[in-house]
């Protein structure tokens, strides 16, 4: 949740009532409390929540199981009125929230319908797109949304060098998508969306890092920021995609020569305290590296957000992770505490 330039966080700041701050000082304080007593504590309800629009996506990247097409749970869109009932119960406490997962959100037509209720109720809103959706007409609703921050994801600054990850996609367009969305800010006089370019650095892409500063300031985005890349077979990394510059690697050698990630791998973890991640069909997971829902803490079909936050599936997922995270298969490769970098 980190990483705000001052504009973007006094917006965020905008949002904090006394309830959504009290809240997150309980959930804080829990976090605290259970990282030195080394016993699971859970006060308040999470800060900030994922959820879903949809898992189809038009892009075929080599390390995306939506990309891949290689989900073992159903491809489908999130219906507006589930999602409007989840808000309703959580809003009060609920600071920021994402509108990505898998796929492309923009693909679900009652995306943006979506992203306005969520406005209504005063809270951050954020998501990531591939920018091929942006036209004219999208960019001037994303705007009149009320979305706070749109990441758009450019992993390279000419056609050879992006469709290298971003396979079947098309730069000419991902600019077109960016260009609108800086002009219907200026034309409707728009302090939002904060946009940023995101750049996945990987071995096809990394000499371009000075160039994507250059195309961001041209376009008139608000910040290029640049992101490390997960890698699933990282000990042997069969798409080459591991970056030789280690700033911008997750991954480093050990004193066998075998890589690991950086992050290390502590018995606790913040995001499991004051996040978490809701499908499109609304199962309800621990956080995003558990792309395949694998670790169903809970059913938003069957059951009211609040009593699974406390429920025993999530007691129990937490006092494993305190007991032995390393055991924990979504926490392998896992990127907690590595930087974003930013220009």
């Amino acid at each position: 949740m980190a990483y705000f330039n001052l504009t973007d966080t006094l917006n965020f700041l905008s949002k904090l009532t006394f309830r959504r701050a009290w809240n997150a000082y309980k959930v804080w304080l829990s976090f605290q409390i259970s990282k030195y007593s080394g016993k699971p504590i859970q006060w308040g309800y999470p800060i900030s929540i994922s959820f879903e629009p949809t898992t189809s996506c038009n892009l075929r990247c080599p390390e995306c199981p939506s990309g891949l097409r290689e989900f073992t749970r159903p491809t489908g869109m999130l219906q507006n009125s589930f999602f409007k009932k989840t808000i309703d119960e959580i809003h009060k406490e609920l600071l920021y929230l994402i509108f990505y997962f898998q796929g492309e959100p923009y693909l679900n037509p009652n995306f943006l319908e979506m992203v306005k209720y969520a406005h209504d109720k005063g809270i951050y809103t954020a998501t990531s797109t591939n920018a091929h959706y942006l036209t004219e007409e999208k960019a001037k609703k994303t705007v009149e949304s009320g979305l706070d921050r749109l990441i758009i994801s450019i992993d390279g600054t000419t056609q050879d060098v992006y469709q290298q990850y971003r396979r079947g996609g098309k730069l000419e367009k991902v600019l077109q998508g960016a260009q609108n969305i800086v002009k219907w800010k200026k034309e409707l006089n728009s302090k939002t969306p904060f946009i940023f370019f995101q750049f996945l650095v990987v071995k096809p892409n990394e000499h371009q890092i000075e160039e994507v500063k250059k195309l961001g300031k041209e376009i008139g985005v608000d910040q290029v920021r640049f992101k490390t890349a997960q890698v699933y077979d990282y000990e042997n990394d069969p798409n080459n995609l591991i970056p030789t510059i280690e700033k911008y690697s997750r991954y480093k050698k050990d004193k066998t020569g075998s890589l690991k990630v950086k992050s290390g791998m502590h018995n606790y973890c913040w995001r499991l305290w004051h996040a978490n991640v809701i499908t499109w069909d609304g199962l309800v997971v621990p956080c995003c590296f558990d792309k395949d829902a694998m670790h169903r803490l809970g059913n938003l079909q069957t059951q009211n957000f609040k009593d699974i936050w406390h429920n025993n599936n999530y007691k129990h997922f937490r006092a494993e992770l305190m007991k032995s995270r390393k055991n924990i298969d979504i926490c392998a490769n896992c990127s907690e505490g590595l930087k974003v970098w930013e220009d």
